[in-house]
């Protein structure tokens, strides 16, 4: 799936490249494919067209069920947003999935919906980002999230007791993202649950690209405090 969502972001910066410089021939009948391919990766994510199902409480899924959805999520959040502004940019109102034809506010409230959910906004009123919100992971599955701040060095194996406890983190490591709920909308806050509690690389990297692309003003403008 991350190679799927590197595949898709070479696809928008290809259609961007269109949009904006028109290269022409022998170039414009390859990049017209990629602008196609695009076109259908963002038809993809709307629910009409259920390429992919969602939770009850509304997150898609994009890897179909699986552990740590929220890695997926944020980085289509973050190209549906990106795309939806370079067609902005460029004066171009939206884009046709088959017949049909969505405007490109479509994207960004497909994108925001989606934020929302992971900062609270579901059915367990839980934020997946530490430290955000009143209701957030305590049992992060972090080494420095739950090892105490002591000067003392332990093994790999000494560190297990720390990821055993019952106590909750004595660090919180602020901003992070954890993998996120199952496919019914539960969640397990429990160290040792790696796929419901484990932050990663490439989720929070996604994360950060998609909050600042709803950052921006005017239509990608979104009703998240940056400053929290």
């Amino acid at each position: 799936m991350l190679v799927l969502s590197l595949v898709a972001l070479v696809m928008v910066l290809l259609s961007r490249l269109r949009i904006f410089l028109s290269p022409g021939y022998p170039y414009e009948d390859m990049l017209s494919t990629f602008n196609k391919q695009t076109d259908l990766i963002m038809c993809s994510y709307l629910p009409v067209f259920r390429s992919f199902k969602r939770t009850k409480g509304g997150l898609i899924q994009l890897n179909h069920g699986a552990p740590q959805p929220l890695q997926f999520v944020v980085q289509a959040a973050f190209l549906a947003t990106l795309y939806a502004d370079y067609l902005d940019a460029a004066g171009i109102p939206g884009w046709y999935c088959g017949l049909n034809f969505y405007a490109t506010q479509v994207m960004h409230d497909f994108a925001k919906t989606q934020i929302d959910y992971i900062l609270g906004k579901n059915p367990r009123k839980m934020s997946y980002v530490v430290g955000y919100g009143q209701r957030y992971p305590k049992y992060v599955h972090h080494r420095a999230a739950s090892i105490p701040k002591k000067k003392i060095k332990y093994t790999c194996e000494g560190g297990w007791k720390w990821r055993d406890t019952k106590k909750p983190d004595p660090n919180t490591i602020i901003g992070a993202m954890v993998g996120g709920p199952d496919k019914h909308d539960g969640f397990r806050d429990v160290r040792s649950s790696y796929y419901y509690t484990e932050p990663t690389l490439a989720g929070n990297a996604g994360l950060v690209a998609a909050l600042v692309a709803l950052s921006g003003k005017g239509k990608a403008a979104t009703s998240i405090d940056m400053s929290t």
